[in-house]
């Protein structure tokens, strides 16, 4: 919806109004030069911020999640084998041998991954990782722009606060600390857009399809991100339709039509993926964790993230679960000026619905209990009646508060978009506060650590000399949730073409006895010994049983060699159980390696 000259404030700001008339060529012209122009800021800024990765993105690893970082570099690894090997498309036999990952099952972003794989198999995983990070940034940000600047507001400056908000919160940021499927949210404003054009006339079949397309490519990007906006979306009719009952009664029935031709096109076209990702081998159901484990802090929408400008890490690591959860943290005068926008947008019925449905969904961030200050306050909150509710109880509780974090970004568009009709005075006051909120927020460029250089024994391909076919290689430490720098990230940098076990995945905890979604292969004894050793830096002493049990979980996962990584914390002490079990090794391609007799 794009608002005419002659519109008032309140039919400019109505999200559901009419699409109003084309502007004239000329215009159009000049306006397609200003949307390059924020869509280069874009990508220059998402390029500041994940800078230092791509001074050198094969070698380098984001600090502030170095295991996810690690498990998207898998996700790039399978695409690329299903491109270049003709691999399964929803199952991956060459990691976690002998059982494999239900990619379904994990956040595969095969949108995103298939189509980049030539990236990934000429110049590495970690060149795409950081292409997918920037564009998911920069994209975001310019799909937000778009949508707002053509269909929502008149102003492109407010449309331009909306994108750069909506791209570079302080959440998006925090996420692209190593979750390239929470950055790459390019696909949602269209989804919402669509869904709001459901109430037009005429748009039951087209819409709905339209719709459902979307859908199944979100999908394939990030199903936890639909069902936020799903959420959001819900929240947001319902109280619209309320608040507008006879608008509602003459629109209910084609939106509810083309809600359901969304329904049918999705789910005819991702109805045998999802049916893989809930029932075929290897899926899982619930988290490793209690739903409610990792919440928001109240006190953290007013305080700044660690890659804000103006954040500091000592005050935001008291208030967030993470690096990457940082999904808050407005600011001082970025929550007054969020405040100001409500209060400003309040009389309009499709804003106040949008405001609400950010609210009940900042609420349901918060948790069962209210946490202030890193404090539990045992002050009960809406969010225990559904914590345990399917679907629900696979998500991080405190990734609800990036609905908030999008919102506010179409709050401040509108604002800025009405503020024009505003007395000069408290439009002056208005750009002041808008300036105070966004200057602050400014992002910093991520923080990254190097990984562990991969030695000649797998740059120059002399490991296939070793690993004959149907064999695996094992990495000590074994590749694992707490390894992202080294098996793990080694394995899928060479494209999976050596088979490896256990790594950082989802999957069940023991099926077929224990289907809870776990991080890891189920425990061996070598994978806990060897974990303990490097954790704890004690060496154990190993009976005759203890050796037969090592060489037995060698060949449960079909071992050819056993590789020491180099510099390994407590390396020295993993190294003399290896030699303890399997002798004395071999010094070639710059490891050591033990081979596995079978």
């Amino acid at each position: 919806m794009r608002a005419a000259d002659g519109m008032t404030g309140e039919q400019a700001a109505a999200v559901v109004a009419e699409p109003a008339a084309s502007p004239g060529d000329e215009r159009d012209a000049r306006w397609r030069l200003v949307d390059l122009w924020i869509a280069l800021g874009f990508l220059a800024l998402a390029v500041l911020v994940v800078i230092q990765l791509w001074i050198d993105p094969n070698g380098r690893v984001l600090a502030g999640n170095d295991d996810d970082h690690g498990i998207f570099l898998f996700m790039l690894a399978h695409a690329e084998r299903v491109i270049f090997d003709g691999a399964p498309l929803f199952y991956e036999d060459r990691f976690n041998v002998p059982v494999g990952v239900n990619m379904m099952a994990n956040t595969s972003i095969l949108a995103l991954a298939l189509p980049l794989a030539p990236v990934t198999h000429f110049l590495g995983g970690g060149v795409t990782v950081a292409l997918l990070i920037t564009l998911g940034l920069g994209g975001t940000a310019f799909a937000w722009y778009w949508v707002l600047s053509r269909h929502l507001v008149r102003s492109r400056l407010a449309a331009w606060i909306g994108g750069v908000w909506c791209g570079f919160a302080p959440a998006m940021v925090s996420h692209a600390n190593g979750h390239v499927n929470f950055v790459s949210n390019y696909v949602l404003p269209f989804i919402v857009w669509q869904v709001l054009r459901l109430r037009e006339p005429g748009r039951v079949w087209r819409g709905g399809i339209i719709l459902g397309l979307l859908i199944v490519l979100q999908i394939f990007i990030n199903e936890e991100a639909l069902l936020f906006a799903a959420l959001t979306l819900g929240i947001f009719a319902g109280s619209w339709a309320l608040m507008a009952r006879d608008e509602a009664r003459l629109v209910w029935r084609r939106f509810t039509a083309g809600l359901g031709v969304a329904a049918l096109t999705s789910g005819v076209l991702a109805g045998y993926p999802l049916w893989y990702q809930f029932f075929a081998r290897g899926n899982y159901h619930g988290q490793p964790f209690e739903p409610t484990a990792y919440v928001t802090d109240l006190a953290s929408l007013g305080a700044y993230a660690r890659q804000s400008l103006a954040g500091l890490g000592v005050v935001t690591r008291r208030l967030s679960v993470s690096a990457t959860e940082d999904n808050t943290f407005f600011g001082l005068f970025g929550l007054v000026m969020i405040i100001v926008a409500m209060v400003m947008l309040w009389r309009s019925v499709a804003l106040r619905a949008t405001a609400i449905a950010g609210l009940a969904l900042l609420v349901m961030s918060l948790g069962p209990q209210l946490r202030v200050l890193g404090f539990n306050t045992r002050i009960p909150l809406p969010f225990a009646l559904v914590s345990h509710v399917p679907v629900i109880d696979l998500v991080s509780v405190t990734r609800f508060a990036m609905v908030p974090a999008t919102v506010a970004g179409i709050l401040l568009a509108f604002a800025a978009d009405r503020i024009g009709s505003y007395p000069p005075e408290r439009r002056r006051r208005f750009w002041i506060g808008m300036t105070l909120a966004l200057v602050p927020l400014f992002p910093k460029p991520l923080p990254v650590v190097q990984g562990d250089p991969m030695p000649a024994f797998l740059t120059e391909g002399i490991w296939r000399q070793y690993v004959p076919e149907g064999k695996t290689l094992v990495t000590v430490p074994l590749p694992d949730v707490t390894t992202g720098r080294t098996g793990q990230r080694w394995a899928a940098l060479n494209n999976l073409d050596y088979p490896t076990p256990r790594g950082y995945f989802m999957g069940p905890a023991n099926a077929p006895f224990d289907d809870t979604g776990s991080w890891f292969a189920p425990h061996r004894y070598t994978s806990e010994l060897l974990w303990s050793v490097r954790e704890y830096g004690y060496l154990p002493v190993l009976t005759d049983a203890d050796r037969l049990r090592i060489r037995g979980d060698l060949g449960y996962w079909r071992a050819a060699v056993v590789v020491l990584v180099p510099d390994s914390r407590n390396g020295d002490l993993l190294r003399s159980v290896l030699v303890d079990v399997l002798g004395a090794p071999q010094l070639v391609g710059g490891v050591e390696i033990w081979r596995v007799n079978s």
